[in-house]
C-alpha cells in the first residue's frame, strides 16, 4: 500500500511543478517553452497530459501483473522519442486525448477500483507536473495503490528528488551506456551521463525491490533493457552498470521483444528482429555478473 505524503505536501509540490512549465525544465531537454501558454517544446505536450489508454495490463513483470493486473495509464508524447518505439503512435504521433487533473485523477482511483495491484504511469517523465496534481487530488479520496514511475530513463534529477516519497517502484528502461547509440536513434547523446545519474538516484529513494508474501511489488527499483540487434545497444555495458553501481540484486527483466517499429528500418542495423541466441548471450553475461533477480527466473 502506498503512503502519500500529506495532502498539504503534495499540492506544494504540484505547485512547484506547475510553476516550472512556465519555462519548461521537467526533463534534461531544457526546452524552456511555456507550456502553460500552449508553447510546445520536442515532447509535443502543452498544459494537460494526453492520455491514451488506462486499465489492467496483464503483459508487465510477474512482481507488477499478480493475480489482478498491473494498473497502466499510457501517456501520449514522450521527451526521448527513440526512432525505434514500441509504441510509436502513442508517443511520436500523439495518439490519445488530452485531460484534466480532476479527470486524471478520476483515472486513477478507476483503476483502484478495477482492482489493479499498482498505477502505473507508463511514460510519465514530461507530463510530472500534472501527475502530481492528480495524486494531489486522489489521495485524499483514497487512493493508496503502489505508483509505479515507468520512464525512459532520461530523467532531470531535479524532478526525481520531487517524487520522492511519491514513488513507490521505479521502472525505468534503461537503453544505451554509448553516446553514439543514444544520439543515433534518440538524438541524445547525453543520454547514458543522465541515465546513470537517474538510476543512481531512484536507487538511493526506494532501494532494490521488495515483494509482499503474494510475490507483489510493493517498492524499489526495476530495470528494463530491451535486448537490440547487434551490438546496436552494446547490452553488455548495460549489465556491468548494474551489477556494479546499482547492485546485483536490482530485478533486471533483459526484454527479447524488439521489433523494427517506427522509423527503424530506416536504420539497416536495428531493421531485423533481435534473435534468441542475442537475447540469451545478454541473459548469460548477466548471471555470469552476479544478477541473480532476472525476470522470469
Amino acid at each position: 500500500m502506498a503512503v502519500f505524503p500529506d495532502t498539504g505536501t503534495l499540492a506544494e509540490r504540484a505547485e512547484r511543478f506547475a510553476a516550472r512549465l512556465s519555462k519548461c525544465d521537467i526533463c534534461p531537454r531544457l526546452c524552456r517553452v511555456n507550456r502553460k501558454a500552449g508553447e510546445l517544446g520536442l515532447c509535443r505536450v502543452g498544459a494537460n497530459a494526453p492520455v491514451a489508454s488506462f486499465g489492467p495490463h496483464h503483459g508487465e513483470e510477474a512482481p507488477l501483473v499478480g493475480s489482478s493486473g498491473s494498473g497502466t495509464v499510457f501517456f501520449s508524447g514522450c521527451n526521448l522519442l527513440c526512432v525505434f518505439c514500441q509504441n510509436y503512435g502513442i508517443s511520436h504521433q500523439g495518439e490519445g486525448n488530452e485531460v484534466s487533473a480532476e479527470k486524471l485523477s478520476g483515472i486513477f482511483l478507476a483503476v483502484q477500483r478495477m482492482g489493479c495491484h499498482n498505477l502505473n504511469l507508463v511514460t510519465p517523465t514530461h507530463v510530472t507536473p500534472q501527475i502530481m496534481e492528480a495524486l494531489s487530488l486522489a489521495a485524499p479520496r483514497g487512493l493508496s495503490i503502489p505508483v509505479v514511475y515507468n520512464c525512459g530513463g532520461y530523467e532531470s534529477i531535479d524532478t526525481l528528488r520531487e517524487l520522492k516519497g511519491v514513488v513507490d517502484i521505479y521502472m525505468p528502461d534503461l537503453k544505451f551506456l554509448d553516446a553514439e547509440s543514444a544520439g543515433r536513434y534518440c538524438d541524445a547523446p547525453d543520454y547514458p551521463e543522465v541515465v546513470r545519474a537517474a538510476l543512481r538516484e531512484m536507487a538511493r529513494q526506494v532501494g532494490p525491490l521488495s515483494l509482499d508474501r503474494r510475490g507483489v511489488a510493493q517498492r524499489g527499483l526495476l530495470v528494463r533493457h530491451l535486448v537490440m540487434p547487434g551490438e546496436a545497444n552494446k547490452t553488455s555495458k548495460v549489465i556491468d552498470f548494474i551489477a556494479d553501481e546499482i547492485g546485483k540484486d536490482t530485478y533486471l527483466n533483459l526484454m527479447n521483444q524488439y521489433r523494427p517499429c517506427g522509423r527503424a528500418l530506416e536504420f539497416p542495423e536495428i531493421g531485423r528482429r533481435s534473435a534468441f541466441p542475442e537475447w540469451q548471450e545478454a541473459q548469460d553475461y548477466a548471471r555470469e555478473k552476479g544478477m541473480f533477480r532476472l525476470d522470469g527466473m
